[in-house]
């Protein structure tokens, strides 16, 4: 009798010391092949809009991309847009206008991106001041875009007010300033009345604060 409750206890005492042990299991460990796998990266941003971003701004938008100018370069149209009027999309397939604070044309050439036009309170090239813009400073502008296979892209500045028009009559140098690609001078001027001739850029203006930047 002793024997046998002895072998009893001894089973007991085994499988209550099995219960703890199980229960006292570490956690699943990490295989090695697991440890070294990367972190999933998240999705790489598009060049196009890393270039954007650096000249604008996160809220810069690009409206227009590709060979722009018909100079076989690659260039980008990027805005920034009235708050208000943040809506709608421009371009060859919808030319209709949209309001913008800031507007800067970038090309890129041999690896790298350069300015080619800006429009924030003055319209300028890397050379100056567009000849006929206007000497005050604009807090905004309505830009059109009229594709041209041949001559390349035509830009379309009016000065606006809060996202509006601002009459002609109220300001007489509010008319609209035609700016497309010279092939002859390789750079953005505005053009004359006749729509045929280049104006050339001025390095001030009249208005005493305005810097060229």
């Amino acid at each position: 009798m002793k024997t046998r409750k002895s072998r009893m206890v001894t089973a007991l005492v085994v499988g209550v010391v099995a219960f703890l042990m199980v229960g006292c299991k570490p956690a699943q460990q990490t295989t090695p092949a697991e440890a070294s796998a990367p972190p999933v990266a998240p999705a790489a941003v598009p060049e196009s809009q890393q270039v954007a971003e650096a000249v604008l701004g996160k809220q810069a938008e690009i409206v227009a991309h590709g060979d722009l100018a018909r100079n076989g370069s690659e260039q980008l149209l990027v805005v920034n847009r009235f708050e208000k009027a943040a809506s709608g999309t421009v371009g060859p397939e919808n030319p209709s206008p949209i309001f913008v604070t800031r507007a800067v044309i970038v090309q890129k050439g041999d690896g790298k991106w350069a300015e080619e036009l800006r429009c924030d309170e003055h319209l300028k090239n890397p050379r100056g001041y567009l000849g006929g813009s206007p000497a005050f400073r604009v807090t905004g502008w309505r830009l059109e875009l009229k594709p041209d296979t041949d001559q390349g892209l035509e830009l379309r500045f009016t000065p606006t007010q809060d996202g509006e028009d601002r009459s002609p009559d109220t300001v007489e140098t509010g008319r609209t300033i035609a700016v497309r690609w010279n092939r002859r001078a390789k750079r953005y001027q505005s053009l004359d009345q006749s729509h045929k001739g280049y104006l050339g850029e001025v390095t001030a203006l009249e208005t005493p604060q305005s810097i060229l930047r």
